[in-house]
């Protein structure tokens, strides 16, 4: 029915001499949406350096896709030779990464993860634009101040009308496809990032843990993140 519905769109705009409906969604049977091939978001390389580091010499190369959605990866070696190599998907943290903010284990986990990838010799982090646990920068400064004022920080998220965590991992799993990367040793003590990488067709052969030292200052954030989201964490 749907299909016949659709070809007779077409014919009326044939005959109406409007341009042919090519995007137009149709429902399947379980109700999700299935779009056009081309309608996938492509992935291209933006750009490629050399980045030396405090942890190495890695290669920084910048993805985007059709969205104009950007994603940064930091490669060490040559990733085809290795079956699965150690990835950690990184979001932004701009108060930790950047400021070194110590609310949060963000910057610790970053520099934890380049360390360990280059120690392994190859492996790549993904570093994606989804600050606050996706909710974007200022709204993760309202949060912050909601926090200061008694809420813990899923209940903040909850009262500025979020979920508790909104984080996509398609990009991060088309990127890694972008790149040859399918199986990986992943550095994450986030459960619903496996699940959210292995739903886009990502395999994790082994979970790693990514625990730095904690400071007290954020070790009542690591306990709610504990209890309310999960995360694997011994704190």
């Amino acid at each position: 029915m749907l299909l016949v519905c659709r070809y007779l769109l077409e014919a009326f705009a044939a005959a109406e001499g409007l341009a042919r409906i090519a995007h137009y969604p149709v429902r399947t049977y379980n109700g999700s949406v299935k779009r056009k091939r081309n309608s996938r978001p492509r992935i291209r390389k933006a750009a490629e350096a050399r980045l030396p580091t405090r942890f190495g010499t890695f290669r920084i190369v910048g993805l985007e896709n059709a969205r104009r959605q950007w994603i940064v990866a930091l490669i060490k070696g040559r990733l085809s030779r290795v079956r699965a190599p150690l990835v950690r998907i990184h979001s932004q943290c701009l108060t930790g990464d950047v400021f070194t903010s110590l609310r949060c284990d963000c910057r610790a986990q970053l520099e934890l993860a380049l360390e360990a990838i280059a120690r392994a010799g190859a492996g790549l982090l993904l570093y994606e634009p989804q600050e606050g646990r996706g909710i974007g920068l200022i709204n993760k400064l309202r949060a912050y101040e909601l926090q200061d004022n008694g809420l813990d920080t899923v209940e903040a998220n909850r009262r500025l009308g979020f979920p508790a965590d909104r984080r996509n991992y398609a990009f991060a799993a088309q990127s890694l496809r972008f790149l040859g990367v399918t199986k990986i040793r992943l550095l994450s003590n986030n459960p619903d990032k496996i699940a959210g990488l292995e739903r886009y067709g990502i395999k994790i052969e082994e979970r790693i843990p990514c625990e730095p030292a904690t400071h007290r200052a954020s070790r009542t954030y690591l306990r709610v993140k504990k209890k309310k989201l999960g995360h694997l964490l011994a704190v």
